[in-house]
């Protein structure tokens, strides 16, 4: 999903989830993941809810702000956030993947003024990254 440069992400979380397609390795593809890890940002009620009322299992750390408040509240504040540590740092193959689109100026900067032109660069750039991913290591 494709959206201005200043916009935030997270706003977007749950219709990126709507348009997510699992792949296993047999069967058609399910539109329902068993976990969603992503970072602080997403820790929001209303992503947590989403993903609560759909079964799924949320990797999401809880802001410190988030922490407080709920320490406030004392008792009337819920239980703490849990979240799988090892599912959570597997979240980094998504991350060096973003650094590497973002490698290229054009696209980290955003030079592209029309949202075709700039996704044509995104895609472009990605079938680079997969090609030199085929390459034999020496």
């Amino acid at each position: 999903m494709l959206t201005p440069g200043q916009a935030a992400d997270s706003p977007q979380f749950i219709a990126v989830l709507a348009g997510i397609k699992v792949r296993g390795p047999v069967g058609r593809p399910r539109t329902r993941p068993d976990a969603v890890a992503a970072d602080m940002a997403y820790s929001s009620r209303r992503n947590r809810a989403h993903l609560r009322s759909r079964g799924i299992t949320a990797v999401i750390p809880e802001k410190a702000d988030q922490f407080a408040n709920r320490k406030n509240k004392g008792r009337r504040g819920g239980r703490p956030v849990a979240h799988d540590a090892g599912l959570y740092r597997d979240r980094n193959t998504v991350e060096r993947l973003i650094n590497k689109l973002k490698a290229r100026r054009g696209i980290a900067t955003r030079y592209d003024k029309s949202p075709e032109s700039y996704l044509v660069a995104l895609h472009l750039r990605g079938a680079v990254i997969w090609l030199r991913s085929l390459r034999p290591v020496n």
